[in-house]
């Protein structure tokens, strides 16, 4: 009849030095009867609190990094354009270098541009600005600006007129309205007895321009493209605007136009515009990186000591399972699993508060603002006036990973100590 019984072993059991080492992680003092157990729990506690910190921290920082250079990125080619074909001689036949552009598949869109730098004057104040002339029918073909006209429309921009629209921010500094009328003054001058004079027009303000991104509200003005070449003496546009149907392979289209366009013409993509910009904030992401990294690697040393004291405080321990048959190789393992065990909880809790901050920056960072009566993106010197945040997969993977090496790292220490205890020694005075 014992034989028809079913044994009642669990069909999966945790290896003994499994059960040893989570054991220690959780150890109390009423539930192990030793007076320094509470404490070694409290002090594992605080090593699993800093490596939660330590990769929260590291996600939030990373997270609103990316956000912030998506965020301004966007802004940016919401007035810029994704490739741009430049002549110094001015681009004689349009149509046929449009019809030559949209043969590629990538690009969707081309519109004319003339550029110059102009100066702005009314009522005694004077503002350097960028003056873009463009052709108000295809400018929606290129960009967003169309849409992001706070006052007027951008078809306002009649040739022959010489309408201009103003970033908000220039015509706020200018106080300047719409309907009224302003001297712009371009830096091709006439020749004349007394020498070589700017040429002026007073042109009449038909649009504001709310783009989101202080630069270009403070110091973009449009025009149609004709307007402005009667003023700088030109009947060609300087060069086009491409768009295409991903931001992210414009250097490569770029590239391939260079070889297949006439050598007077040249094509640079937005990225070669704005490459000092960019190279400072990935510059800046590394750095921060590796400061916050560090946060993290002092959490591992705290992981080092508590490991330490609790292997000399359970020598008595380790000796007793070495008379019993155990081996170094499985106090060892003991105490690795027990370091890990304290290593992957930290990174996992750290993921998770890290990932629940970084999702919900717009919202702490606002409440944060109106409890304090303080601002952290001043219009006037950031890009941007909201904290945004982009959370990237492989960042998580990345700081989670680091965090488990660097646990994994600060158990092989201790853990190797508490093979090496000699049992005899550690029982002399128990």
């Amino acid at each position: 009849m014992n034989s028809s019984l079913k044994s009642t072993k669990p069909f999966f059991e945790l290896p003994i030095y499994f059960e040893i080492g989570l054991r220690y992680v959780r150890a109390r003092k009423k539930n192990l009867g030793n007076k320094k157990d509470g404490f070694l729990s409290f002090i594992a506690t605080l090593s699993m609190v800093g490596i939660a910190l330590g990769v929260a921290a590291l996600i939030v920082v990373l997270s609103v990094m990316n956000g912030f250079q998506k965020e301004v990125r966007d802004k940016m080619l919401s007035v810029l354009s994704h490739v741009e074909i430049r002549s110094q001689d001015g681009i004689d036949d349009v149509p046929a270098l449009t019809q030559i552009l949209m043969q590629n598949s990538h690009v969707k869109g081309v519109a004319p541009l003339l550029q110059t730098q102009g100066l702005l004057i009314h009522a005694g104040v004077m503002r350097g600005v960028e003056l873009r002339g463009i052709d108000p029918t295809a400018e929606s073909n290129v960009s967003d600006l169309p849409s992001q006209f706070s006052n007027g429309r951008i078809l306002d921009l009649r040739p022959g007129e010489f309408g201009i629209a103003l970033g908000s921010q220039l015509a706020l500094n200018l106080g300047v309205q719409m309907g009224d009328k302003i001297s712009v003054m371009v830096p091709d001058g006439d020749i004349t007895p007394a020498g070589v004079m700017p040429r002026q027009r007073v042109c009449l303000v038909v649009g504001i321009i709310d783009s989101g991104h202080y630069e270009y509200d403070n110091s973009l003005v449009l025009m149609h493209w004709r307007d402005a070449g009667a003023m700088t003496r030109s009947s060609k546009p300087s060069g086009l605007r491409v768009r295409l149907d991903d931001m992210n392979i414009a250097p490569q289209v770029s590239y391939e136009l260079n070889r297949r366009l006439p050598r007077n013409l040249f094509a640079s993509d937005w990225s070669q515009q704005n490459r000092n910009w960019f190279a400072a904030v990935q510059t800046e992401k590394r750095m921060m990186f590796i400061i916050l990294a560090l946060i993290i690697g002092v959490a591992a040393f705290n992981l080092v000591s508590t490991l330490v004291m609790t292997v000399t405080d359970k020598q008595a321990d380790i000796a007793i399972l070495r008379t019993m048959g155990a081996s170094a190789r499985m106090i060892q393992k003991i105490f690795f699993i027990q370091g890990l065990a304290i290593g992957i909880l930290g990174s996992i809790f750290g993921v998770i508060f890290g990932l629940l901050i970084a999702a919900n920056i717009d919202v702490i960072v606002p409440a944060i603002e109106s409890i304090f009566r303080v601002q952290f993106l001043p219009k006037d010197i950031y890009f941007i006036s909201e904290l945004p945040s982009d959370i990237h997969t492989e960042d998580v993977l990345k700081v989670s990973l680091m965090a488990f090496f660097l646990s994994l790292l600060a158990t092989l220490y201790p853990s190797w100590r508490a093979a090496k205890i000699n049992p005899a020694e550690a029982l002399r005075y128990e």
